[in-house]
């Protein structure tokens, strides 16, 4: 079992950035993927980046190439997504989502736990 938090939401100008970060415990962790997924209200659960167990690999929805940037630091069991020049189609409430294979790609169904999520809102 692994159990994931998330942090680093909050409010932001449009323009601005975040940095999120998703802790994991349990589990060892070093060796699953994680992935990034945001739903915005009344909306479904969308793809945003994934990074790959070692952090050499990712990859990342259209809409946030070039603005979000996906790292992570294994000896923390920490994942970041540094995301910048937001914009206010950007504000969701976040998650991140781990499974245990190699998979890094935009399909929910192949991630096996995520965290409770953190907001992002930002204004235009």
């Amino acid at each position: 079992q692994v159990h994931l938090v998330e942090s680093g939401g909050g409010l932001v100008e449009a323009g601005g950035s975040l940095r999120l970060s998703c802790v994991a415990s349990g589990t060892p962790f070093k060796g699953g993927a994680i992935g990034w997924f945001r739903q915005a209200a009344g909306k479904e659960r969308t793809f945003v980046g994934a990074i790959s167990w070692t952090g050499g690999s990712t990859r990342y929805a259209d809409s946030v190439k070039g603005r979000f940037t996906d790292s992570r630091d294994n000896a923390k069991d920490t994942v970041y997504l540094q995301m910048n020049s937001l914009k206010s189609e950007d504000t969701a409430n976040y998650y991140c989502e781990a499974n245990n294979s190699l998979y890094y790609g935009p399909d929910l169904w192949r991630y096996d736990f995520w965290g409770q999520g953190t907001q992002v809102t930002v204004s235009s």
